[in-house]
């Protein structure tokens, strides 16, 4: 069994920043991919972040959010990270990190989903 935790969501200013945590617990092997994807109501859930780990962390962005977010990894703690700067009104949305993992050497990747934490951006 597998769990992702979400945390760091809430309520910004235009031009504030907010940091949102995940951490993967249970039965892991290894953690190829890590991400972040978000849903704003009305709208279908969008890619922001990747970062795969493969000899060296590989990272990928939306290109609505290049040069404001930021994602990372702790693979001590099976924990990444979003930093997110210059955060503005269409950031507003529900985050949820994903990764695939491995639960054994021989098993194949399986996808897991957090819960979701909701981030409004708002004056």
């Amino acid at each position: 069994q597998v769990q992702l935790v979400e945390s760091g969501g809430g309520l910004v200013q235009p031009g504030g920043s907010l940091r949102l945590s995940c951490a993967a617990s249970g039965s892991i092997f290894s953690i190829p991919i890590m991400g972040w994807y978000r849903q704003a109501p009305g709208k279908e859930r969008e890619l922001v972040a990747t970062i795969t780990s493969s000899g060296g962390d590989s990272t990928n962005y939306a290109d609505s959010v290049k040069g404001r977010f930021a994602i990372s990894r702790d693979n001590a703690k099976n924990t990444w990270y979003l930093q997110m700067n210059s955060l503005n009104p269409e950031d507003t949305a529900v985050y949820y990190c994903t990764v695939h993992l491995r639960q054994a050497s021989s098993m194949p990747l399986y996808r897991y989903w957090g819960q979701g934490t909701q981030v409004t951006v708002s004056s």
